[in-house]
């Protein structure tokens, strides 16, 4: 989901990958980061402790760059056949 939407608009993408256990230490809380896994654009965090979906990132990312928020995409095979 991440490089897809870093090719589409101008926005640096940083991905932060540890061991779960590296989150749940005080050092970590004390940084005031969300807990993981997380996904946050700018300072605003998307979600926080759970998945997230890529309308939903693509959204905030459109907010944070002043740009219209997209229609959501239509999944699956009934999407397919409204869309046509």
């Amino acid at each position: 989901m991440m490089p897809r939407l870093g090719g589409k608009y101008d926005v640096q993408i940083e991905v932060i990958s540890k061991p779960k256990a590296e989150y749940q230490t005080d050092e970590y809380f004390e940084l005031d980061l969300p807990v993981a896994p997380a996904v946050m654009v700018g300072e605003e965090i998307v979600v926080e402790g759970s998945n997230t979906t890529q309308d939903k990132v693509e959204a905030v990312i459109c907010r944070q760059l002043g740009l219209p928020e997209p229609e959501p995409q239509k999944k699956g095979i009934l999407g397919r056949i409204l869309r046509g």
